[in-house]
Formats: structure tokens, C-alpha cells, sequence
């Protein structure tokens, strides 16, 4: 049913008399809504067809021809014809609503051809503006159409005009550019329904309490639905919240004129009024807290290597970022560890083997440098360790510590005991006023030259340009079996 409803594609680019007859069609429905609704005065009470219009042509670009536009105005002559007598101040009105539905329809078109579209394809920002926008120059068009119809001055009609054309235009208009076909991946609970049961209940307390301030009132409870709720679904919510709202005030249901100034209803109204507009900013900043902490746990996974849980090459640098005004020791030693044969483990005995062997060797190297230094995974199977020393025979030292711990040390894999070698390269300096990554990644490129050269020299050795360089540590010890 979904992959139907889904598939079902009301304007296509290359259909233009469907194109043109659905559009005919949804201005002659929203028109006859938006007429049955004019319960003040000539206007309507809320106006749905230029919202409905203007984020259809906003939705898809194809459709800004002057063609389809014309189509749009030409049902609403045609509909005014049929039922009202307005005769040529009719031409002017419905200019009006052409006039927002082109300026939306035109602004939105233009952020997609400027790349404009994230979160895509409602910039709600932007479209505030562009409503604001519209609404001002449909107003001035409407109101001078309008005088001819109404008993109303110009000023007391654009103010009509321009009220009710940015109210259903702001809430119109993003429900247009997000809806979608909903997608329920699993049951609906009890739970997931308290955001629109929390909604139901702050326009209930609108109606029972009254005043200017209750109209704030679902402002804390569309918060928790845009928090638990997805982009068009919190769209729709708001539209229905809005509309529900102006329909509520229009028939006095909500009452927000009060006879006397101060008297208690007004300010009772207020204050609640005011305070629920107080948590509102609480309950985004709480929002952002519960997101800057997920960032930085993200920040923190990547940062450190997910199978061996050392350092990644990126957290190494992070981590060297935050050690770089610690400069304790005179000397810096980065070395290079490689696993020896480490692809005929994961061949003989499989990846997850392979895995489990990287998982306790990083354990350990870690062990070994403790705190001394930071270990990180570089990639494949090779490891980093960056230490801080007074000489580099220290740096030394280690490395050939943590070459006899992973020579002696049985890694267990299913019962058995699997032996390793690592084949280490040093490169170690005296510290300077360089910048800490600088020197990191020129002992980084040393290093990688004598891994190579410990590797064609036999393996599980460690290779450096000081003394006691190139330490043949005895023979490759590697076992048959790995």
C-alpha cells in the first residue's frame, strides 16, 4: 500500500495537461474551503488557498511557469464568476492571491537553484521572511481591491489582509514543503502519543482560561513534539495548533478581550502567558545540552579506535594537541610497531581472529607504556606510541620492552596459544620551539623508514639512527602454525 501511495506522483515534469488540471482542481478545493470560511465580514476567516498554492509551486520547481500560474488565476475568476458579484474588483483580489503565491513560489525556487537546502527543503528562517514578504505586497493589492467591496477603509483592510495571509501563510506553507507519506517502523505506544496529549490539553487550558496569554500556551508542548517528533509531522501539528486557535478566537470560544484593564482575568492570562513562554527557551537549551552531549560522544568515538580502543590516528593528533604546552622531558620518541605475518593469521584462523589478536596486542602495548605515553592504532596493524623522555636511549628502552613482552606473550584464540612478533622503527629528537605536530610527524616519517628497515632486516626488531641502532634481537621467531 505504501510503495503505492509512495510511487503515485500527482505533477511530473513531462505531464503538462495533468499538470495543468490538478492544479485547476486544488485551487477551485481550496478556494471553496477558504469561501466557506468567511464568517467575519467579506474575508475569510482563514485562507488556505494561497499557502496550499504557494508551496505546491514551491515544492516543484517545474511548475514556476507563467502557464501553470495562469491556470491557478483563471480558477479563481472562474469561481468567483459562479458565486459572488464582485465582478472586476474580482481581477484585483485574486491578483492579490497570485501575487503571494508567485513571491513564495518564485524566493523558495531561487534558495534551490542557490544549493539552499538544508535541512531540505524547508529553510524555516528564510521562509519566514519570504511569507513576511509576500504578505506585505498581497496585502497592498487586496486592500486596494477590497475598498471597492467593503466598508472598510484602506489601513483597517491591509491590516486584515496582511494578518491572515502571514498567520495561515507561516503555517501553510512548511506542511506543503514537508509532507510526506508517514512511515511507522514499529508500534505506536502510549508514550509516543504525550507530546499530542500535552498539545490537547494547553488548547484546552487556552479556552478555559482566556486572555491574550493563553494563546502562548501550546508553545512548551509543539517544543516537545518538534524534540520527539519528526520535521513534517511537527509542521502539521503546528498548522492544525494554529488553525484551531484562529477558528477558537474568531468565535469567541477563546476569549482574549477583557472589559477592564488590569483586572484579574487579564493578568491571571498573562502571567500564565508569560511563563510559559519563559520555559520555552529552557526546554530548547535543555534540547541542545541533551545534542552538544551526544556530539561530544561522537567526538569521542572518533577519536579512539573502535576494535582496540587506543587512540585513532585523528584522536592521536587531538590528544597531542592538548599535551602540546607539557613539555616535561627534553627528549620525544615515536615509534612504529608492526604485527609480523599478521595476514597469515587472519588466514589461516580468520578475521575474527585477526580481530580478537589486534583487540589484546593494543591491550598489551598499553600495558607496557602505561602511562609513559599515547598508543594509537594507525591502521591495518600497525600501531603508534609517542612518548616524552630525558634521552632517547629511554625511548629505546621501551620499545624493546614492548617487543619482548608481545614476543613471550601467548595470545588465546579458541583454546589455543597463539605466539606474535612486532618489528618496531624509532625516531627520536631533542624537543625545540617547533610545534609539537610538526615534530610528531617528522619522528613519524624516521620511524616509518626504519620499521621498513627492521622488517627487511629479519622482523622482530626494533631500528633507530642512535646508538645501539639496528639491534638484532635475535632470529624471527615466528611460529609455524601463525
Amino acid at each position: 500500500m505504501r510503495a503505492s501511495l509512495t510511487a503515485f506522483k500527482p505533477f511530473q515534469p513531462d505531464r503538462p495537461l495533468r499538470n495543468a488540471g490538478g492544479i485547476f482542481l486544488l485551487t477551485t478545493l481550496f478556494y471553496f474551503i477558504g469561501a466557506e470560511l468567511r464568517l467575519v465580514e467579506a474575508l475569510s476567516l482563514f485562507w488556505p488557498l494561497n499557502g496550499v498554492m504557494a508551496g505546491l509551486f514551491a515544492r516543484y520547481p517545474w511548475l514556476n511557469r507563467l502557464r501553470y500560474y495562469a491556470v491557478c488565476y483563471v480558477a479563481m475568476l472562474m469561481y468567483d464568476a459562479v458565486t459572488t458579484s464582485w465582478g472586476l474588483a474580482s481581477v484585483l483580489i485574486n491578483l492579490s492571491n497570485m501575487v503571494f503565491i508567485v513571491t513564495v513560489g518564485l524566493l523558495v525556487a531561487r534558495d534551490r537553484r542557490a544549493g539552499r537546502k538544508r535541512p531540505d527543503p524547508l529553510n524555516a528562517f528564510r521562509l519566514f521572511n519570504y511569507c513576511l514578504v509576500a504578505s506585505l505586497l498581497c496585502a497592498v493589492v487586496g486592500a486596494i481591491g477590497s475598498v471597492g467591496i467593503d466598508s472598510y477603509s484602506f489601513w483597517p483592510l491591509f491590516a486584515d489582509w496582511f494578518g491572515e495571509q502571514f498567520s495561515t501563510g507561516v503555517l501553510i506553507v512548511p506542511c506543503m514543503l514537508t509532507v510526506t507519506v508517514p512511515v511507522f517502523n514499529r508500534a505506536v505506544r502510549p508514550e509516543d502519543l504525550m507530546p499530542v496529549a500535552a498539545l490537547a490539553v494547553s488548547v484546552l487550558a487556552s479556552v478555559v482560561i482566556g486572555g491574550a496569554g493563553s494563546l502562548a500556551f501550546p508553545l512548551p508542548a509543539l517544543i516537545w513534539c518538534a524534540v520527539r517528533y519528526s520535521l513534517p509531522a511537527t509542521c502539521l501539528l503546528t498548522f492544525i495548533t494554529g488553525g484551531v486557535e484562529i477558528i477558537l478566537v474568531a468565535n469567541s470560544i477563546i476569549n482574549i478581550a477583557v472589559a477592564t484593564p488590569l483586572s484579574t482575568p487579564l493578568m491571571f492570562s498573562a502571567r500564565l502567558g508569560i511563563a510559559t513562554m519563559a520555559i520555552c527557551p529552557v526546554m530548547v537549551s535543555v534540547s541542545m545540552a541533551a545534542i552538544n552531549s551526544l556530539m561530544q560522544q561522537l567526538s569521542l568515538r572518533a577519536d579512539y579506535d573502535f576494535l582496540t580502543r587506543v587512540y585513532s590516528r585523528s584522536g592521536l593528533y587531538e590528544a597531542l594537541q592538548r599535551e602540546k604546552a607539557s613539555r616535561r622531558h627534553r627528549f620525544l620518541t615515536v615509534m612504529l610497531l608492526d604485527i609480523d605475518y599478521f595476514k597469515s593469521i587472519n588466514d589461516n584462523y580468520g578475521h575474527e581472529c585477526g580481530d580478537t589478536v589486534l583487540a589484546a596486542f593494543a591491550r598489551k602495548v598499553q600495558e607496557e607504556v602505561g602511562e609513559e605515553g599515547l598508543v594509537a592504532r594507525m591502521g591495518g596493524e600497525e600501531f603508534a606510541v609517542v612518548v616524552q623522555a630525558d634521552n632517547a636511549q629511554q625511548g629505546i628502552a621501551l620499545a624493546e620492552r614492548i617487543r619482548r613482552a608481545i614476543e613471550l606473550h601467548p595470545f588465546s584464540w579458541r583454546n589455543q596459544s597463539l605466539f606474535l612478533t612486532v618489528s618496531i622503527g624509532l625516531g627520536s629528537s631533542k624537543l625545540d620551539a617547533s610545534p609539537l605536530i610538526e615534530i610528531v610527524n617528522r619522528l613519524m616519517a624516521e620511524a616509518d623508514d626504519y620499521l621498513y628497515r627492521s622488517k627487511k632486516a629479519g622482523r622482530n626488531r626494533t631500528t633507530t639512527h642512535h646508538e645501539r641502532a639496528d639491534m638484532p634481537q635475535g632470529h624471527d621467531t615466528r611460529p609455524e602454525e601463525v
